[in-house]
């Protein structure tokens, strides 16, 4: 490996384990948001319901994202040892932070279409 692409690989694979710490955090916050907004917005007509089963399927289903952020995390190191630009520090800070704030708000769009819903419901 290229000496360049082998320092973009560390430098993004050392932010990793923050990043997934990350990931988890914002999937429980949006289960948490989901779960209130649900039991407390939506009429009980709607039958809104968390059983044991629905929580292990959506864990499951959800560690399968984390699997998937995680590839897609790797398009950083990846497109840095390709584009190979100037001030390196600059692109992967805003890269990183760019990515991170992206994946950490996508869980969230679920617990917002819900409340759009119960709005909507009203």
């Amino acid at each position: 490996m290229h000496p360049l692409a082998d320092q973009a690989f560390q430098w993004w694979l050392g932010r990793l384990p923050k990043y997934n710490r990350g990931l988890v955090i914002a999937g429980v916050s949006a289960f948490v948001a989901y779960v209130l907004i649900g039991f407390l917005l939506l009429p009980a007509s709607e039958g809104f319901e968390v059983t044991l089963f629905t929580l292990v399927i959506q864990s499951v289903g959800y560690l399968v994202i984390i699997a998937l952020a995680n590839i897609c995390y790797l398009i950083g190191p990846v497109s840095e040892s390709l584009l190979r630009p100037d001030d390196v520090h600059r692109y992967r800070e805003k890269w990183h932070t760019l990515g991170s704030r992206l994946s950490f708000a996508l869980p969230f769009s679920v617990p917002v279409m819900l409340l759009v819903v119960a709005l909507l419901k009203g």
